[in-house]
């Protein structure tokens, strides 16, 4: 039988250590302890109920060969609301995303997408462990990992935990067992707005039930096909692409350095693509425009490259 005495007493201003309980099962701690010294508490603890003894089997190795290494922090996440007194909260998960990355630990619970939380069981998702070289890259480590999360459908304690593991008083240990309930600091947060929940939920509905606003519309609308307005051809005889196969770009480059006025480019086209698309241009007139252009290109280039002068 195993005994997990981890966060299991307490420290008088004497300094000594007075122990409140001694619990015959692993704690819900246990991964603190298995991430700074690697030994796997689950596994020893079934080796102990086979009959081995410490200091037997690897995975019981005797005190003096236990080496701690790092520091570890335990965060759990509940669906639970600090804002209300901790009051559990059930529902359906909606979206469900979980931390990952180097010395991050995930242990689940209820947490899936999908998932349907009762309020008769406890409020437990999953567990999150961080480990780390020191204590501040270990609390980075945390904070990291509780803003990845995205758990959507039920209310959790994940802005709190933010809140608490970036505490200047946590992080130099200034705390006690009255430190949640009397520092108000913690509360100072604003809840997670769920803005990208709320928009699929209404366009779905939208999608499903239509919308009130446009409700008994037809589609039976004419559109007016667009019209290319007029232009002189003969406007301007300097035909720039003429000119450029003819120089080379270097000449041509030199040709147009020379001038003492400015010259415009056309970019009807790329702002075509890039503005005009954007905001939904019907198919039918980009294709009538991109004959019109490739059947013209010479002449218009010619026309709507001309210098500054001729304005």
């Amino acid at each position: 039988m195993g005994l997990e005495l981890l966060n299991s007493y307490l420290i008088k201003k004497n300094k000594k250590h007075y122990f409140i309980e001694v619990n015959p099962r692993i704690q819900v701690e246990h991964t603190v302890t298995e991430e700074v010294t690697g030994i796997d508490i689950v596994k020893a603890q079934i080796k102990i109920a086979e009959g081995l003894r410490i200091g037997d089997h690897p995975s019981l190795p005797s005190q003096e060969n236990i080496k701690l290494d790092g520091y570890a922090i335990q965060c759990r996440v509940t669906t639970e609301d600090p804002l209300k007194n901790f009051m559990p909260d059930y529902g359906k998960i909606m979206t469900y995303r979980s931390a990952s990355g180097f010395g991050v630990r995930l242990d689940g619970a209820t947490a899936a997408a999908g998932s349907i939380i009762t309020p008769y069981y406890d409020s437990l998702l999953v567990k999150v462990t961080t480990w780390a070289q020191t204590t501040e890259d270990c609390i980075r480590r945390m904070d990291r990992a509780l803003r990845e999360f995205r758990i959507r459908g039920v209310k959790t304690n994940l802005v709190f935990l933010e809140s608490l593991i970036n505490n200047d008083d946590f992080k130099i240990g200034n705390y006690n067992t009255n430190f949640i309930d009397t520092n108000k600091d913690l509360y100072k947060f604003k809840p997670k707005k769920d803005r990208a929940s709320k928009i699929i939920s209404y366009l779905g509905n939208i999608i499903v039930n239509g919308h009130v606003d446009i409700k008994g519309r037809t589609n039976d609308f004419i559109l007016a096909d667009p019209v290319i307005p007029n232009f002189d051809k003969n406007r301007n005889a300097n035909n720039y692409v003429e000119q450029l196969k003819n120089l080379g770009p270097d000449k041509f480059s030199q040709q147009i350095r020379d001038k003492n006025y400015t010259l415009i480019t056309d970019t009807t086209m790329r702002d075509a693509h890039q503005s005009l698309l954007a905001t939904r241009m019907r198919t039918d007139d980009l294709v009538n425009i991109a004959e019109f252009y490739s059947n013209n290109l010479s002449e218009l280039f010619s026309i709507e490259c001309w210098g500054g002068r001729n304005i």
